[in-house]
């Protein structure tokens, strides 16, 4: 455990803000009728996105320890201002937007930042709404959204490959808005960097990434369905629907938790994930759910890099396939890696890439039509 803990902090060492790398529109591969385009350059470190009301995109960072404002202002699908509204934070990773304020998740705190959307060049001090999490950097930076009830889900990723901590390690958490209150969601996860709740369900799903060196094939990462709080989701006891770990699975054998909903393919690194909630892609796109595959990092040959789109029925998933691809080259060399996925109101994607450093905006227009406009 030791050693891959070594290799890990090695290797995000070693991949802190490599040279952005330039944009190749021209090999993405999308489905008939959809076009890509670059919404904002400059956005170093593109991570998590969240949206305001007023139509500004804020996005947070890992290693640049920035946050960002990203402005459309005349609706044309291509950002006219991008502005750093925050630096020197600790892997402000994750951002939602709550009732006029901005929510950013560090290693071991969340703030906010009140009425940012009017104060960009002179942004606001951040209010702490609670900083009793885990310091640990080893999955420590965060994905946080406010869920349907109003509180905000904030997971704890492991303080490794692979061990057995106590709480609040592996876990969502959620928190009340003034963070006094919290309790435990989900166990047994391992490294969630995305989640979204079924628009007409309103019960959550969730990437989790699966534990490193046991080769190139096991285990599987996993998409995960929670329709209630308490469910324990395997690790690091069993990965996926039956892979017993070789160290933990005697402390609980596999079947006595929550398999996930769909076994994906080993080291893809799923993060952000969107339910598809615009009218302006064809009807089988609707409220079905958009995969972003970072890709893996310690692979023998290169995974992921690419945006998946699941089909979801009731609590099953009966397809899970390419929507996006061409960010990684026959080479293996990628020179791109989705992160996180966001609606906008004119019913486009936008798609966050923190190695080029961009936002895209992915469009539909059936075949034969002008291409669609931002209003």
């Amino acid at each position: 455990m030791r050693a891959a803990a070594l290799l890990f902090c090695a290797w995000l060492a070693s991949a802190a803000l490599p040279a952005r790398a330039e944009v190749e529109l021209q090999r993405i591969q999308l489905p008939e009728g959809f076009s890509i385009e670059v919404f904002a350059e400059g956005v170093e470190d593109a991570r998590s996105m969240t949206l305001s009301p007023s139509g500004i995109v804020y996005v947070g960072t890992r290693r640049a320890g920035n946050v960002y404002a990203v402005e459309d202002r005349d609706g044309d699908g291509k950002a006219e201002r991008t502005t750093r509204i925050a630096q020197g934070l600790r892997a402000p990773n994750g951002v939602a937007w709550r009732d006029g304020s901005l929510y950013v998740a560090e290693i071991n705190r969340v703030s906010r930042l009140d009425g940012i959307d009017d104060k960009l060049g002179d942004p606001p001090s951040p209010v702490v709404v609670t900083d009793a999490f885990p310091s640990d950097v080893h999955h420590g930076w965060k994905f946080i959204r406010f869920g349907p009830d109003g509180k905000l889900y904030v997971p704890v990723g492991a303080p490794c490959n692979i061990c057995d901590p106590e709480l609040p390690y592996a876990a969502i958490h959620r928190v009340s808005i003034d963070g006094q209150e919290s309790d435990v969601f989900a166990r047994g996860v391992r490294n969630s960097v995305g989640f979204d709740w079924h628009p007409d369900t309103g019960a959550l799903w969730f990437t989790d990434n699966g534990r490193d060196m046991l080769g190139d094939d096991v285990p599987p990462d996993e998409l995960n369905h929670a329709p209630k709080a308490g469910l324990h989701f395997g690790y690091p006891f069993c990965h996926g629907k039956n892979v017993a770990d070789p160290e933990f699975s005697k402390l609980r054998p596999c079947g006595s938790h929550t398999a996930p909903a769909r076994e994906l393919e080993a080291h893809v690194a799923p993060l952000g994930i969107r339910f598809y909630t615009g009218s302006r892609f064809p009807s089988q796109f609707q409220k079905q759910l958009f995969v972003a595959e970072h890709g893996s990092w310690n692979r023998s040959s290169p995974i992921g890099y690419r945006i998946m789109w699941a089909r979801i029925e009731g609590d099953r998933v009966t397809s899970y396939e390419p929507f996006a691809s061409g960010w990684l080259g026959e080479d293996g060399s990628a020179w791109g890696r989705p992160v996180d996925l966001l609606n906008l109101p004119d019913g486009s994607l936008l798609v966050s890439d923190d190695r080029a450093g961009v936002l895209y905006r992915i469009s539909y227009a059936p075949p034969g039509d002008a291409k669609p406009s931002a209003e």
